[in-house]
């Protein structure tokens, strides 16, 4: 049995209730005897209240909350789980604890499954986390993308903002949480099957010092982050950054990003698709993959394009040259008949 369940957890989280929203709700702030913010997952508004006096237990205790917005309520562990983007309670659990500075309780002689939640890694967990993120939209990630020359932003739905996403290192380094970029990754049918996370600094200037600043989950192989509805037409490279980069300067173009040169060459190709543009990066992996791409591709009857970077990928020919170079040399790159219909003006 661990020697502080949930209970006694949260009842301990309740008598610290204005530090805990104070940590893991900084977008907030006190009025009266309540903290006030937007929601569970730390955005800013008034329409969620946390109680921060009252009994240790039951209707009324410290740390109860309620979000007018959408009738949803919990106590202090569910803000934990809900701002840190985690995904089993021992994760919760432990987070909890570390705030508190107790000790992580012995683990239980038998392993036991918790009921209702999704195995880490799987695509379940994937789309837990995805639906705990929020718009990008005047957040840290739309901060990253415009400080790598991205301002193209239309269509990005499958992009989202998570405040403090948990980072497991590799081995046994403690956890941490940083702001992060979610990737939706999805099916030819939109269909969720995976994420991708990208940890960020907390003011979006770069990656988190972690070792391993991207990270996906769940099934990714055949799928992709996907930017615009695709019919006879679609682009497709490695990483998320260098297929906006290329998008900014075909902004009415579908294009997706399948997160690897390995992925990339084992997409899915959509059942109405004619010409598919591949955005290579200038590097072996790149070169393996635009190959084994544009085999793959000619060998069911569609057309395959070749866009290539001036310089190592289109996120460095975007800052280092700027748009109008970018614009120029896929105006020059892509078939005629496509100049207009996808071409900015």
């Amino acid at each position: 049995m661990a020697r502080h369940d949930a209970s006694e957890l949260a009842q301990r989280l309740g008598r610290q209730a204005e530090a805990v929203c104070k940590h893991y709700l900084s977008n907030g702030h006190r009025e009266g005897r309540y903290w006030l913010v937007g929601d569970v997952q730390n955005s800013a508004g008034r329409s969620m209240f946390v109680r921060l006096t009252g009994q240790e237990s039951g209707k009324g205790a410290a740390g109860k909350w309620t979000d007018a917005a959408t009738g949803e309520h919990g106590d202090l562990l569910d803000v934990i789980r809900e701002s840190c983007g985690l995904i089993d309670f021992k994760d919760v659990a432990d987070e909890a604890r570390s705030f508190l500075s107790l000790p992580r309780p012995e683990p239980d002689p038998v392993p036991r499954s918790r009921p209702g939640t999704a195995p880490a890694g799987s695509p379940e967990a994937a789309r837990r986390l995805f639906a705990m993120a929020q718009p990008i939209a005047g957040t840290v990630v739309e901060a990253h993308l415009r400080k790598r020359a991205i301002t193209a932003l239309q269509e990005t739905g499958a992009l989202r903002f998570h405040p403090r996403c948990y980072y497991r290192p590799e081995g046994h380094g403690p956890s941490e949480t940083w702001p992060a970029m979610i990737a939706a990754v999805t099916d030819l049918g939109g269909v969720q099957t995976g994420a991708h996370r990208t940890w960020l600094l907390p003011d979006g200037s770069d990656k988190a010092p972690v070792d391993t600043p991207r990270r996906a989950m769940g099934h990714l192989l055949g799928h992709g982050v996907r930017f615009g509805m695709s019919d006879d037409v679609l682009a497709a490279g490695e990483g998320i950054e260098t297929v906006l980069s290329a998008r900014s300067g075909l902004p009415q173009m579908p294009m997706m990003a399948a997160l690897s040169a390995a992925h990339l060459t084992a997409i899915l190709f959509p059942p109405t698709l004619r010409r598919l543009y591949i955005v290579r990066d200038s590097d072996p992996a790149g070169n393996g993959a635009r190959d084994s791409l544009v085999e793959r591709a000619q060998a069911v009857g569609i057309e395959a394009v070749v866009l290539s970077p001036v310089l190592g990928d289109f996120n460095e020919d975007l800052r280092q040259l700027g748009i109008e170079a970018l614009r120029a040399a896929l105006r020059v790159q892509i078939v005629p008949e496509d100049v207009s219909r996808f071409l900015a003006a």
